[in-house]
Order: C-alpha cells, then structure tokens, then sequence
C-alpha cells in the first residue's frame, strides 16, 4: 500500500541555530546473502550503499571471503560473515541458521532482505523464527536450471516454494524473471516488483579504448571476442570455445578472451589448444570493464543467467553483444536493436550472431550505442535504489521523502517516489495476477 502524507516544509529556521535536536529513527536493515562477491553480491553492495542513510541503517550478513566486504565496511555498512556458510547445502547449514537467528533477535531488524538461494531460504526462515516485521527477497536468478538431476531438482523447488508465506514482497532484476518467479510458483502473483540490477557506470569506459588489451598481451588489427565471468557450469565455457573455433575458420585473424577465473578454466583451454582456437584465458582482473569495453564483440553463452552484470557493463559500453536467450537476458539484449540472441548451447546459432556482428559493422555498432543508452538511463543506482526503498516504505506504511516550496516562493527539488518518477515507469514492471 502507498503511504501519502503532508509533505515536510522547508527548514523555518537553520538548523545550526537550534538547540540539539533527538536523531530520527532509522529503519534497521538486514540483508542476507550467500555470496558477498560477483553479481547478486555487487548487486547486494550498490544497493546497501545508495540506501538512504539518514532513513536506514544497513547491515549485510553472508560467506566469509570474498572481496566485497571490505569496500562495505570502507562505506559504513555493518558487515557479519557468518561462520560455517557455504554455497552448498551441508549438515552445518542448522549452525549457519542458529547464528542467522541469534543475530536477528540481539539486532531486532525491521527488514531481512535476503538474496540468492541459500542465502534467501536461510535468511527468510531465520526472519520467520524470529517475527521479523519485514522480509523481502530478490530474484537474481534462479537455483533451478537445465542440468540439474532430477532429485536436486524437486528438492530445491521444495525448498524455494516452502519460504514463500514467509516472504512479505519481492523483486526480480527483470520482468521476464519477475515473471518466471510467479510461474515457478516461488512468488504469489502481484507480489513481485521489478529493481533494474544497476551496475556502477563511473567504472565502466563510453566506449571501448583497444590498447587496453595490450595489458594481456593481445595486440594486432583482428578482431577480438570476448567474454567475461565466473569459468563455470552456468557460463558454459566449452560452448564459447567451440563457438570461437566456428568463427576463427572464416576469420582467421580474430583472437578470443575469457576474463575470470573458476573450475573449467583448464578444461576450457585444453579444449582450445584442441582445436586450435587462439584463446586467452587471463584469470581474475580487477580492470574487467576496461578489458570487456576493448573487445569488438561481448559474447554470453550462459545456461542460465538472471540478467548478467558482465553483460549490463558490456552494454554500458557500447560493445555489440551476442547472448544466450535465458532467464532475464531478453529483457535486456533484444534482437536488431540492443544486441543478437541465440539458443542455450546452440553453438552454430552464436557463431552465426558473432560473423554476423563482424560483417555488418556498421549495424553492430548501431545496437551497442542503444544498449549504452538503455543501460546508461535505465541502470543506474540510483534508480534501482528508489525501486528498493519503494518496496521497505510500501510494506512499512512510509511516504516518500519530499520537500515543497517554501511560502517565500523559494522552491527546494521534490524528491519523487520510485514508482511515479516518469524515468522510472517504463523499468517497473509489476507482475499482476489474481491470488
């Protein structure tokens, strides 16, 4: 329910005049999430840190390790790595729990927002033991994908569907995995709001500056395809090598790069030695978006991807993208105007997209500067950071803070709520359904 309100005036008098004043207070926010690194953990960090601070106090609880916890601390967000948490599920996840539920009670959090999967089943449950007033989850993507057996399967939709009643609100990164949410029926219908998942665009380059391969070792006029993640199941890096072997038979010059690092970095380049791919595989790089920005074509091949933070910042930097169509990835690459799509493992369907992106350069280019557009007003912070504190003030009965004009005709900016600012309409999609 939206709360309206009389909007506050401007100050009669300055502040600095009166005497000492109680501080407001603030709304006490928990976030919990699996992985405090990468994708829903970048995700995690931009949204903690644009939170209103002077309306919330935000804490985030996760796995130990990982690189973000220290820049959360560097900007004032209480961090708890809690001991005994792991990606996967363990007998010791009941201590991961307890631990979850003793910081809950001693902290009294108004808000569990949880992430991921294991961290959103934890983290809701401890919230459900603990009468937490408020729980929000978000879709980043999904634990259920292709490839998984059938056991694993059933038992993690079991899980996902159990946390459902415990769950007061919900956002996905993209309609069309808001979408999929209710349709798994991991989300009740209507209940699931759309935050665009921001990437921080003060990093990622305009456009693209090639001597920034030079870093790796890549020089020369040939084309480079490229690609930038996690070397795992779900990017599908076998796929991007057999791929790059179709293409480098009619484009003998063009040299091929995987930015990361993960379990299959070795099998994917004993498969391009193979092969004979020309690939580059150059570990984990803090300067990725430099590296991704210098490529003339960013490929997916992902099995399953919520929308791809590597992808958004592809975009962001006017590269001409090819992506698997999964998950929320269409939402974002759509087809002649923002990138190409091809089918999950489909490797001639994405070498057919990449020759096509090399041989029409012109039209490649088109598509990349509408994706930086779309990503460069769509994606920001900012925005997803209004959808969030849209989604708290909702289920807490809070208006949107705003100021009016002062009786002076002195005007002071009105700060608009999420859902009815005129740049943020297009991106909030609510899935609607009856219950």
């Amino acid at each position: 329910m939206t709360a309206t309100w009389t909007p506050t005036p401007p100050p009669a008098v300055d502040p600095a005049h009166l005497p000492p004043q109680p501080e407001p207070e603030r709304v006490k926010v928990l976030h919990v999430i699996t992985r405090f690194w990468a994708g829903a953990g970048g995700n995690t960090l931009l949204t903690a840190m644009g939170t209103d601070p002077t309306r919330f106090e935000v804490w985030v609880a996760g796995c130990p390790g990982g690189d973000l916890w220290p820049r959360a601390e560097d900007a004032g967000i209480r961090c708890v790595e809690v001991r005994g948490f792991r990606e996967v599920l363990r007998p010791g996840d009941v201590a991961v729990l307890w631990r979850l539920v003793r910081l809950m009670r001693r902290e009294r959090f108004t808000v569990v927002h949880t992430h991921s999967a294991k961290g959103g089943f934890l983290g809701r449950v401890a919230a459900w033991l603990t009468h937490t007033p408020v729980v929000v989850h978000t879709f980043h993507g999904f634990s259920v994908h292709d490839g998984l057996s059938r056991r694993r399967t059933v038992l993690y939709n079991l899980l996902e569907r159990s946390v459902r009643p415990c769950t007061d609100a919900f956002l996905a990164v993209s309609p069309r995995v808001a979408a999929e949410a209710v349709q798994r029926r991991f989300a009740r219908p209507g209940s699931v709001s759309v935050a665009p998942s921001a990437v921080e665009l003060n990093d990622v380059p305009i456009d693209g500056d090639r001597t920034a391969l030079v870093r790796i070792g890549l020089v020369g006029a040939g084309p480079v395809i490229g690609t930038v993640g996690r070397i795992d199941h779900q990017k599908s890096p076998l796929d991007f090598v057999r791929m790059a072997a179709r293409i480098a038979l009619d484009h003998p010059d063009a040299r091929f790069v995987m930015v990361g690092d993960g379990p299959l970095a070795g099998e994917a380049k004993k498969l391009a030695d193979h092969l004979a791919v020309p690939l580059t595989v150059t570990g984990y790089r803090t300067d990725a978006p430099q590296l991704s920005a210098a490529m003339d074509v960013f490929v997916i091949t992902s099995r399953y991807e919520g929308l791809g933070r590597a992808l958004t910042e592809a975009l962001g930097s006017a590269r001409p993208v090819v992506a698997t169509a999964v998950n929320g990835v269409p939402d974002l690459v759509e087809p002649g105007a923002t990138g190409l799509l091809a089918g999950v493992g489909d490797v001639e369907a994405l070498a057919t997209c990449v020759r096509w992106m090399l041989d029409h350069p012109a039209g490649a280019r088109a598509m990349g500067l509408a994706g930086r557009e779309r990503v460069r007003v769509g994606f920001t912070p900012e925005l997803m950071c209004s959808a969030v504190e849209a989604c708290y003030r909702d289920q807490l009965g809070l208006p949107a803070p705003a100021v009016v004009p002062a009786a002076t005709g002195r005007h002071v900016m009105v700060v608009p709520d999420a859902r009815t600012s005129p740049i943020r309409v297009p991106m909030s999609t609510v899935v609607a359904g009856g219950r």
